[in-house]
């Protein structure tokens, strides 16, 4: 069991979250919240993301991406602790239970009056699950082309937050591109820091990530974007709705400025495994603070 529990990397799931902390919250403080299809959603999201951390840890172990190279934690596959044929069943597995958990998601937020919404939320429901997979899996894996972070920026940030948010309001609201941005971009600095982390591993692998076809150098440039530009937007649209009193989410630029000086210096890309963490975090705190500044202040 405990090998299954380490393939699922317990420790991404608060990053998996927190577009949709922020966008349910956000749709609280405009007047529409119901706690079932808060806890749905994050119920989905979760299940979502066990599956891509399944499904990658199959397609670089297959792959041979995951070897004695690589930095970090050993995956399943890679030490012998998970068989292929095992793994390949746990994500046919998740991605059933995915479906089903978003389905009742759908019909719990548009019922049968709306079947329009139900099916576009069932075609990204299908959308994301498929994502999920073909991050590494297959002879076309997008993330094996250096089209990772455009799915993350899009996943984890614009549907995540836009898509929570239309979940309870049933309707788009152009300012939560801001927020929606912000989260996407940080969550697209963790994948960044992996690739940067992992720079050597993939190269030799076939690998080309972004960072791969960047370089290390215009990474840690790419990387600073990543991080100081959410900052920027989430203080923009705290202003646009006139609440400069929910600006206490930018106490974590702080130790978000000494991740970047310490990013800036490393020469040696294991380094920088320590720092995918803080990271993660920071961008789930962000969230919280933010979500619970607008609803309590």
């Amino acid at each position: 069991m405990i090998h299954w529990v380490k393939a699922a990397r317990l420790r991404t799931l608060p990053l998996s979250l927190s577009g949709i902390v922020l966008g349910g919250f956000i749709a609280k403080y405009e007047g529409y919240w119901n706690w079932s299809i808060f806890a749905l959603a994050c119920l989905t999201t979760i299940l979502f993301q066990i599956l891509s951390n399944f499904a990658n840890d199959y397609g670089d172990g297959v792959k041979g991406t995951d070897n004695e190279e690589r930095i970090g934690p050993k995956r399943m596959i890679q030490s012998g602790a998970i068989t292929q044929k095992e793994m390949k069943n746990a994500i046919l597995f998740l991605s059933s239970l995915s479906i089903i958990s978003a389905i009742y998601l759908i019909y719990l937020a548009f019922g049968e009056e709306n079947l329009l919404y139900s099916l576009l939320f069932f075609g990204l429901g299908i959308a994301s699950i498929i994502a999920a997979i073909k991050y590494t899996v297959g002879n076309s894996a997008y993330g094996y082309r250096g089209l990772g972070d455009i799915f993350v920026f899009l996943f984890f940030g614009l549907l995540a937050v836009l898509g929570t948010y239309f979940l309870f309001h049933h309707h788009f609201n152009g300012l939560l591109l801001l927020p929606a941005t912000a989260i996407g971009l940080l969550s697209t600095a963790v994948l960044n820091l992996n690739n940067m982390r992992d720079l050597n591993s993939d190269r030799n692998a076939g690998k080309n990530t972004l960072v791969v076809k960047m370089g290390f150098q215009k990474a840690k440039r790419y990387h600073t974007f990543l991080i100081i530009t959410p900052f920027l937007l989430l203080t923009i649209y705290c202003l646009l709705i006139n609440r400069m009193d929910a600006l206490a989410f930018n106490i974590f630029l702080i130790p978000m400025l000494i991740h970047l000086k310490k990013v800036m210096k490393t020469t040696e890309p294991k380094e920088l495994d320590s720092e995918l963490k803080k990271v993660a975090l920071t961008t789930f705190f962000v969230s919280i603070l933010l979500g619970v500044s607008l609803n309590i202040l």
